[in-house]
């Protein structure tokens, strides 16, 4: 039986110990701000990435937010698109 190492970037163990993932829940929370959260987690895995002794994974990590935060970007334009549009229709 081959053992897999924890996958610390997307989906670390510590994070999904409940019926919800953390990320999820912090998403609900914080609704059109999650954007700023997802900012805020780049900045600080950028900042740390030579510090902790895991560069690259701190990086990895980084470009995970990055990129979940194009998503929630592209998203949030796609919602104003559909808006514009159905106003421009009537």
């Amino acid at each position: 039986m081959s053992k897999t190492s924890p996958d610390n970037v997307n989906s670390p163990s510590h994070y999904n110990s409940g019926a919800i993932e953390c990320i999820d829940a912090i998403e609900s929370a914080t609704g059109h701000n999650f954007k700023y959260y997802l900012q805020g987690n780049i900045m600080k895995y950028l900042w740390r990435f030579d510090y902790k002794g895991k560069p690259v994974e701190d990086l990895r990590k980084a470009r995970w937010y990055l990129d979940a935060l194009i998503k929630d970007v592209e998203a949030e334009q796609l919602e104003t698109d559909v808006a514009q549009s159905i106003n421009y229709v009537k």
